[in-house]
């Protein structure tokens, strides 16, 4: 399965190399160009036992990568996407706010329309 991981956190970066690891094809997408270049780096921005040895093998075996480009993610043909952004506190009421995922979803929407014209 091709896997679209929308958002590289802690959730992100997780869920994206265990689906790797799995044998799915993955990747991850974020707005922050510079974590991106520092995951393609080889250093993961945050720490659980064994991810930044799981994250540098899959890329090795090409399974997993690190962009900040959603048209690329449609391009490759992208069959599942994962929503793994933050949710702010909202202004008011300090409930969750949706408006990152509201524009990740935005985004992969009008990626996709635009890619398949």
């Amino acid at each position: 399965m091709r896997v679209c991981m929308i958002g590289t956190g802690y959730v992100g970066i997780v869920t994206g190399t265990c689906l790797a690891e799995l044998g799915h094809e993955v990747i991850c997408i974020d707005t922050n160009a510079e974590k991106v270049a520092q995951i393609q780096a080889g250093k993961v921005p945050m720490y659980e036992p064994g991810l930044a040895e799981l994250v540098e093998s899959n890329r090795r075996l090409g399974r997993i990568e690190f962009s900040t480009s959603m048209d690329e993610a449609v391009k490759r043909g992208s069959v599942f996407y994962f929503i793994a952004v933050g949710a702010p506190t909202r202004a008011g009421d300090g409930g969750a706010g949706r408006s990152y995922v509201f524009w990740a979803a935005a985004a992969a929407g009008r990626a996709n329309a635009r890619l398949k014209k």
